[in-house]
């Protein structure tokens, strides 16, 4: 078990099992819930396995699985409906190392993992009801897609735990996000210390807290914001319209002219 992420060997993979594989460079995660059968049940925007509807998808698409990957017969990625698919386990690693999501960490754990997006202090279900999560939001779908709202692992850790993050009418938001986020306002609200010390040193261990501090905070196993909220309910306010998560508008890159 690692500082990073706790990787695994196949032959221990359990049903219901949260699993994600970094992509290059360690950029982001891609997570998943293993429903047994070699399958791994995930979410996507349309197939792609991230997005923001901004620039940003640059460099987040370039970290992903090349575009020209020849996915099994099976695993064939589709382009549109609702983003929760179904792939075999060697898609859905796309050649990548497969690590599984820890949950009921203490809080020493939790803050010891250099990065967020790699387990909870919230506490799991019973596997079956993991997997019956999974599959009903395969044939339903988890909302749209949103790279900070309501994501991949958003997606795995619902089916764990039933536990959904509820701001007014919105559902959000993973570790992974906060991750993302939390370094650079854990920068920026360091930077007042510059009053009271020049110390590198001290500046480093003040953002550093901040950010430990944040990830803490917005575990979804500590927020006060959270409910539990069975699949089929889940899926019922969603197509009503009780929950939403609004998809960003897909980016439009204007690529130079080779002429």
């Amino acid at each position: 078990m690692g500082l990073l992420s706790n990787r695994i060997d196949r032959s221990s993979l359990k049903l219901g099992d949260h699993i994600y594989s970094w992509r290059t460079a360690y950029i982001y995660a891609h997570h998943g819930i293993f429903v047994g059968d070699d399958r791994v049940i995930h979410f996507t925007r349309r197939g792609q396995e991230v997005g923001t509807g901004t620039v940003l998808d640059l460099i987040l698409v370039s970290s992903g699985p090349s575009l020209n990957h020849t996915h099994c017969p099976t695993c064939v990625p589709p382009n549109e409906g609702h983003g929760v698919v179904s792939s075999c386990l060697n898609c859905f690693l796309a050649g990548g190392v497969l690590y599984r999501f820890e949950y009921s960490v203490n809080a020493a754990h939790f803050l010891a993992k250099a990065r967020g997006g790699t387990c909870t202090l919230a506490v799991a279900d019973p596997n079956e009801i993991v997997v019956h999560r999974a599959k009903h939001l395969l044939q339903n779908g988890f909302g749209c897609y949103d790279v900070f709202k309501n994501n991949c692992e958003d997606f795995a850790i619902y089916c764990k735990t039933g536990l959904l993050v509820l701001e007014g009418r919105t559902m959000g938001q993973s570790g992974q996000a906060v991750s993302i986020i939390g370094g650079p306002i854990a920068a920026v609200l360091s930077t007042p210390m510059r009053l009271v010390t020049t110390n590198v040193y001290g500046m480093a261990a003040t953002a550093i807290g901040v950010y430990c501090a944040s990830r803490y905070a917005t575990d979804i196993g500590m927020r006060a914001d959270v409910a539990k909220v069975e699949a089929e309910d889940l899926t019922r306010r969603l197509s009503s319209g009780l929950f939403q998560v609004l998809e960003p508008p897909l980016a439009v890159i204007a690529l130079p002219s080779t002429s």
